[in-house]
């Protein structure tokens, strides 16, 4: 039989016919075999889904990764996906953030209550200066009264919160004051930002009274049928404008109560950010001398370990500036509080006993002259044990929350 095939068939192309791809295509042969990687062919059809028309030149990607691959290796499977470390930076700074904003502002309020009763209990015979004292008393008022009575107060305090942020906020769009310092700051930025703080505290005086009054008003004088987490500031209101029911004449206006309330705030901000400040610079220093840590919790840890001692420097440094405001805060208001003596708060019959609030101070220097004079240097400090308890128990879930933090990250990067 002939064969059928044309003279000019090859075995590798056909040329019998005009030249599809142009003229400057020159002819391939068998003998032509240094001009392969001239023209690399696809052989999947292209009316296949998902293949490629390839003009001459263009390379697969499979060729690609064959050629860039060294001779002789092994193909080497891509590594597992894990936990990117920026999730778990994320993750560890939340954390250990929400468990200092919990404690701060929740499990911390009970030492709050408790000390500002004491700095008003001028009547008690036991200062509280050590937590060991403050605590067994708390636990007997919470022993006669439930729990409620050491978390009183706790919505109108983040009521306060809130008012103060809001006013700051305002304040700060409508002027020049700057809300945040800059990194090269001026002294003239400097003080209008600490007077922003002095105006903030200012706006917020009237909430925080009638907050004081919430958190150190025995419960069982405590209507519950008429209380509700609004009465912070229809009390503030009802203070500021001088309207509603009549308070005793030993109420001081609020006018008498500014200058003092002002120079808290500042104060306490200056403190605290100083504070703060240099415990930041002397981590930095010390972090010189050692090796880079890869644990990402350095990072978030000591500018929170920093803001507790700030806060605390600035508490221990204005504790007797807070007693005289708070009694004078509460002169005049026909407020009733838990007796805070250890004998009396049990009771003889076992029922806590209350006493009212009867001072008659002219002033913030006549307050602070009659401390002095009735109560010695001591009678600043009342309540101090409950503060060093209070900061006691935040730092210790503070280093829990990161060594449990720290075991949690170690386990997600093992797996």
């Amino acid at each position: 039989m002939a064969s059928r095939r044309p003279d000019s068939f090859d075995g590798f192309g056909f040329r019998g016919r005009d030249d599809l791809y142009g003229a400057g295509y020159p002819a391939r042969s068998s003998g032509a075999a240094g001009d392969l990687h001239h023209h690399q062919w696809v052989t999947t059809p292209p009316d296949i889904p998902g293949s490629r028309n390839l003009h001459p030149g263009e390379r697969t990607p499979v060729f690609e990764e064959s050629e860039q691959r060294e001779p002789g290796a092994r193909w080497e499977a891509p590594p597992a996906a894990g936990v990117p470390p920026e999730q778990l930076n994320r993750f560890a700074g939340f954390g250990i953030g929400l468990v200092s904003l919990f404690t701060e502002n929740v499990l911390a309020h009970p030492c709050i209550v408790f000390r500002r009763q004491c700095q008003v209990d001028y009547h008690a015979r036991c200062y509280h200066l050590t937590p060991f004292s403050a605590v067994s008393v708390m636990y007997a008022i919470t022993k006669a009264q439930g729990l409620k009575a050491l978390w009183k107060g706790m919505g109108s305090t983040f009521i306060v919160h809130g008012i103060a942020l809001g006013a700051e906020g305002i304040i700060s769009e409508f002027t020049p004051l700057p809300r945040e310092l800059p990194h090269s700051w001026s002294w003239k930025q400097l003080a209008g930002h600490l007077l922003l703080k002095g105006l903030t505290a200012v706006v917020a005086l009237p909430f925080y009274c009638a907050s004081l009054i919430e958190t150190v008003q025995s419960e069982i004088v405590r209507d519950e049928s008429s209380s509700g987490l609004l009465d912070c500031i229809r009390e503030g209101l009802t203070r500021l404008l001088g309207v509603g029911a009549p308070h005793s004449r030993r109420l001081l206006p609020l006018g008498c109560l500014l200058l003092p309330v002002a120079l808290h705030a500042v104060l306490r901000y200056a403190i605290a950010a100083s504070t703060q400040r240099a415990a930041m610079w002397l981590h930095q220093r010390s972090r010189k001398n050692r090796l880079e840590s890869s644990n990402p919790l350095d990072a978030y840890f000591p500018e929170l370990a920093a803001a507790w001692a700030g806060s605390l420097v600035a508490d221990v440094v204005l504790f007797p500036l807070e007693t005289a405001l708070h009694r004078l805060s509460l002169q005049g208001t026909r407020t009733i509080i838990d007796a805070t003596d250890g004998v009396l708060a049990a009771g003889g019959s076992g029922s806590p006993l209350v006493l009212p609030v009867n001072t008659q101070y002219d002033g913030f220097s006549d307050c602070l002259h009659s401390i002095r004079r009735k109560e010695g240097a001591a009678g600043f400090y009342r309540g101090f044990g409950a503060l060093v308890t209070q900061y006691s128990l935040h730092g210790a879930l503070l280093a829990a929350a990161r060594t449990l933090l720290r075991v949690m990250l170690l386990d997600a990067k093992v797996c």
